[in-house]
C-alpha cells in the first residue's frame, strides 16, 4: 500500500484562517503607523515656517519711533519721538511690496491665510495648505524696560 502525502482540504482551510488574522494584525499595525508618521511631517513642517517668519520679524529694528524719524534710535520712549511707531504696519507699508515693513510692530495682525510666501510674495511650493499669523505686543521684563513679544502661529489646513 502506498501512503500519500499532502494535507487535507481542512488543514489547508485552518492554515489559510490562521495567516488571514495574523495578516490582519500586521496589516493593523502598518495602517496605524502609516497613520501616525503623517502628523510629526506636518508638525516639523509648521515649526518650519514658525521659525523663519520669527527669524524676519526678529531681523527688524524695534525703535520707539518710525525708522524714517531722525531721532528714531536715541528715543528712550514714544514720547521722544517726532513720529511715534504705532502698533501695526502703517498704512502704505506691506511684507512683500515697497515700502516694505521697516519695524517688528509692523508685524503686528500679520496674516498668511492662503498659503505661505516668501518676503518677495512669492507662494512657496508645497506650503498652499498652510497660515500663519503674528501678533506682537509690548511686554515688560524689568520696571523701566519695555520690549516687543512676538507670538507665531502657523496651522496645517489640511
Amino acid at each position: 500500500m502506498k501512503t500519500q502525502r499532502g494535507f487535507t482540504l481542512i488543514e489547508l482551510i485552518m492554515f489559510i484562517v490562521v495567516i488571514s488574522g495574523a495578516l490582519a494584525g500586521v496589516l493593523t499595525v502598518f495602517i496605524q503607523a502609516t497613520r501616525g508618521s503623517a502628523d510629526p511631517q506636518l508638525r516639523r513642517q509648521a515649526m518650519a515656517i514658525a521659525e523663519s517668519l520669527l527669524e524676519e520679524v526678529q531681523l527688524m529694528p524695534f525703535t520707539y519711533c518710525d525708522p524714517d524719524d531722525a531721532v528714531a534710535e536715541t528715543a528712550a520712549s514714544a514720547a521722544g519721538c517726532t513720529t511715534a511707531e504705532a502698533v501695526g504696519p502703517e498704512a502704505v507699508e506691506t511684507r512683500t511690496a515697497s515700502p516694505q515693513f521697516d519695524n517688528v510692530n509692523d508685524y503686528n495682525g500679520y496674516t498668511m491665510a492662503s498659503g505661505i510666501t516668501s518676503i518677495t510674495g512669492t507662494t512657496v511650493p508645497g506650503l498652499s495648505a498652510y497660515s500663519a499669523s503674528v501678533g506682537v505686543q509690548a511686554a515688560a521684563l524689568k520696571p523701566g524696560t519695555v520690549v516687543p513679544v512676538m507670538l507665531v502661529m502657523p496651522e496645517a489646513m489640511v
